[in-house]
């Protein structure tokens, strides 16, 4: 869990890919009934953050991870071939680009018992909703955390080091383990991250239809790049109240074309249904 400020508290998590695009249309209405079901779980008290992270990594740790270790027994030839054969495939076929994704809560709590049981609660009901979609997802930890906060500040793929140990004696925090050396905002859109350049791109759709292909879109950049899907429920009151403004700004709207229409000498029943 971690404590954003006095009484904002988060979780995280990482969930991995389901074969929508290859999936028969029924399969794909099923899953994304499902994923509807998710976002209707989310009330007003919560706030969601659905994160797709491409970044780079060091190739020689990332070709670790596809090592089998050895057992001690008679199939220990055929593990070191089967690890040799895998980590030639990554080496031929890798662009050094790893996704992954995430789903971060937070809500607001008194103290931090009520904090760490609602989170809890809330962490289990989602996972519940991924496992429905075929998807799977585990809460990550705070070194987990950490870690992908360190890749997206260290795009060169930089190892990440750390222990909860080290903080008491040495009296830094987690957030020096994760700092980037330098920041440099010289410009609205552009930023030095270390040795490296970015740009932050702020998208509001208004569309009245979404390809459901549009996210798979950005994420099929071959570079770094982070996309974040912000997801608010709005107060049933207070959506209502919001339903009827726009209704009242239509009808001052509707009464303003009538009166251009009269006074421009058409008839105002016509004027209003063409409007």
């Amino acid at each position: 869990m971690c404590r954003i400020d006095r009484r904002t508290f988060s979780k995280c998590i990482a969930f991995e890919d389901i074969s929508y695009q290859l999936a028969q249309p029924e399969t794909r209405t099923a899953i994304f009934e499902h994923l509807c079901d998710l976002y209707n779980y989310v009330d007003a008290s919560i706030h969601v953050q659905l994160s797709f992270l491409n970044r780079k990594v060091d190739p020689v740790q990332y070709a670790k991870s596809f090592e089998i270790a050895p057992q001690g027994d008679d199939f220990d030839d055929i593990r070191a071939e089967y690890t040799a054969i895998l980590q030639k495939q990554l080496a031929s076929g890798n662009n050094g680009i790893v996704k992954t994704k995430y789903l971060t809560f937070t809500i607001e709590a008194d103290s931090l018992k009520t904090a760490r049981a609602r989170l809890a609660r809330i962490g289990l009901d989602l996972l519940g909703y991924f496992k429905t979609m075929g998807c799977v997802a585990h809460v990550m930890d705070g070194q987990e955390r950490l870690e992908v906060l360190h890749g997206i500040f260290h795009p060169d793929g930089e190892p990440f080091r750390f222990d909860w140990d080290w903080l008491a004696p040495s009296g830094l925090s987690t957030k020096d383990f994760v700092a980037p050396s330098s920041l440099c905002f010289g410009t609205a859109k552009t930023f030095g991250l270390g040795g490296k350049y970015g740009a932050v791109s702020f998208l509001q759709i208004l569309a009245p239809e979404l390809s459901d292909e549009m996210l798979a879109d950005f994420l099929k950049t071959e570079s770094g790049i982070l996309v974040n899907l912000h997801v608010q429920a709005i107060d049933q009151t207070e959506a209502i109240k919001t339903i009827k403004r726009k209704i009242t700004d239509l009808d001052a709207m509707k009464i303003q074309e009538q009166k251009k229409a009269v006074r421009s000498g058409y008839d105002m029943d016509i004027r209003a249904t063409r409007s």
